[in-house]
């Protein structure tokens, strides 16, 4: 029942387009812009090609990022994040993390999920033509991408528990927990950038975990 009470606020919030043509993905913006494609489909009843098309840089007045929804290359409709575009035939749902999109699927009306393709020039599109052309080394990386997040999660763990122990409600009444690993401010730094960067990785393949990817940001 939240679920769909947000939907229909999130629809609610979509404005319009102003009819602007979808400008294509430069060579410089793959760290700041993500682009997915949804095909026509004329079986399914969708004759337009339809885009999203979300800036990691740029906000609206609030502060907020915007998705926004190309018809046939002309931008017909936008709104702040998470956002839920009812087109043809179902839902087109746009939804992101600290690290960039985790989300971005066309729903139909009979439940079926389908992602959008990202752009070939995107960062989202090149990690997945690794994917498709180096799928042995592409599962390395996510390994990889794993371990950077799980070791400074369990390297970090015992310390925030001994900085919530320290508060003098709970020290008087539990104790203060000692942390078994006395890390310098460095190093904490290294575990911060050590799992930002595998959570961006996982966020190129939209894989999103919210135990690991939401601790890690």
């Amino acid at each position: 029942m939240f679920d769909e009470w947000r939907r229909q606020r999130a629809v609610q919030r979509i404005k319009p387009g102003d009819g602007r043509a979808l400008k294509r993905f430069r060579w410089w913006q793959p760290l700041s812009r993500s682009l997915f494609w949804l095909p026509a489909d004329a079986a399914a009843g969708r004759p337009a090609v339809y885009a999203v098309d979300v800036s990691h840089v740029k906000s609206d007045d609030n502060g907020d990022t915007e998705a926004h929804l190309y018809r046939d290359g002309l931008r017909y409709a936008r709104v702040r994040l998470p956002a839920f575009f009812p087109i043809e035939g179902g839902t087109i749902e746009v939804a992101a993390s600290a690290f960039g999109i985790k989300r971005c699927h066309f729903v139909a009306d009979d439940g079926t999920e389908q992602q959008l393709v990202p752009d070939p020039r995107s960062a989202e599109g090149r990690r997945a033509r690794l994917e498709r052309e180096r799928p042995a080394l592409s599962r390395w990386i996510g390994v990889v991408a794993l371990v950077l997040i799980v070791v400074p999660l369990l390297l970090g763990l015992p310390q925030t528990i001994e900085s919530i122990s320290r508060i003098p409600p709970l020290a008087e009444r539990f104790g203060v927990f000692d942390s078994p690993f006395d890390a310098s401010v460095w190093f904490n730094i290294a575990l911060g950038v050590s799992a930002t960067i595998g959570s961006t990785e996982r966020a190129l393949r939209l894989r999103y975990n919210r135990w690991l990817d939401t601790v890690a940001g």
